[in-house]
């Protein structure tokens, strides 16, 4: 067991700091304060980070670290830990490690032995999830998708009996189809589309997958997508395309008794035991 206890600054810290991920005015006071502080600032795209600086008059030492270069860098990263020095990782936007890189050294650095402190911000599917209107008790991120149709498909059937809301990224010319296999893989379900978030074009679709697939979706910039988690299992949804005689059939060649088949079917499709007893027997039970 390891019990770290985080300090604001101590020798050799890893400080994971996400960044606004479109309103600067979202960088938080500690979080300039740790860019300040740190010894050196490790980052998504240089080119982003700088800007980010300029704008906070942040004047510190600056090198990339990115998915291509993450595990020679990291080692770097140890190098620079065990000199003693603080540093810290940023994304272009949100939370590190968050689809983005950040995972493999804050693992290597906590395999190392020193303290990695992660600072609260902004991110994207929390900001999404909380506005959406879907339920936000329990969810579960998912992030991208892999690009390929048959294995995007193959990722959302994995996912289809999940009861929780599930909250995924998306590209603006991959969103067109995503929609159209979440229709497929999940049929009808609640969905929100959101896109540049904190952005001025800030943009929530509140609707379900079977009206946005059939929308052409032409839509810009940064996206998530909320979907709200299945309130019936996959394979009674199957059952329930059935007649309720095949229905309650399926049931009784599963083992069941009469009584429990038909009263099964009922709870299946949400209607009454007696509608299910007048289709197939003339005396109800």
């Amino acid at each position: 067991m390891k019990i770290q206890r985080s300090s604001l600054a101590t020798d050799s810290t890893l400080y994971v700091v996400p960044t606004p991920i479109g309103n600067l005015g979202d960088m938080t006071p500690r979080a300039v304060e740790i860019l300040n502080m740190v010894d050196i600032i490790f980052a998504e795209d240089t080119r982003v980070t700088k800007n980010l600086l300029s704008h906070f008059n942040i004047q510190n030492k600056l090198k990339s670290y990115h998915s291509f270069n993450e595990e020679v860098v990291a080692k770097e990263i140890i190098t620079n830990l065990n000199d003693k020095l603080n540093v810290a990782i940023v994304s272009d936007a949100g939370l590190p490690a968050i689809s983005d890189p950040g995972f493999f050294v804050v693992n290597l650095a906590l395999e190392a032995g020193f303290s990695v402190v992660s600072l609260p911000g902004a991110n994207a599917a929390l900001t999404a999830l909380v506005a959406s209107g879907i339920p936000s008790e329990r969810f579960y991120f998912y992030g991208f998708l892999k690009h390929k149709k048959s294995q995007k498909e193959k990722e959302l059937l994995s996912l289809v009996d999940f009861k929780d809301t599930i909250i995924f990224y998306e590209s603006p010319h991959r969103i067109k189809e995503t929609i159209d296999i979440m229709y497929k893989v999940f049929k009808n379900r609640k969905v929100v589309i959101a896109r540049e978030l904190t952005k001025r074009y800030e943009e929530y679709i509140r609707s379900d997958l079977e009206t946005l697939s059939k929308e052409e979706l032409n839509l810009k910039g940064e996206i998530v997508i909320v979907v709200s988690g299945a309130d019936i299992a996959s394979d009674v949804l199957k059952l329930n395309e059935l007649t309720i005689e095949e229905h309650y059939n399926y049931y009784i060649n599963q083992g069941m008794d009469r009584k429990d088949a038909m009263k099964q079917v009922a709870k299946d499709r949400n209607i009454s035991k007696s509608e299910v007893y007048k289709i197939l027997i003339n005396d109800p039970l």
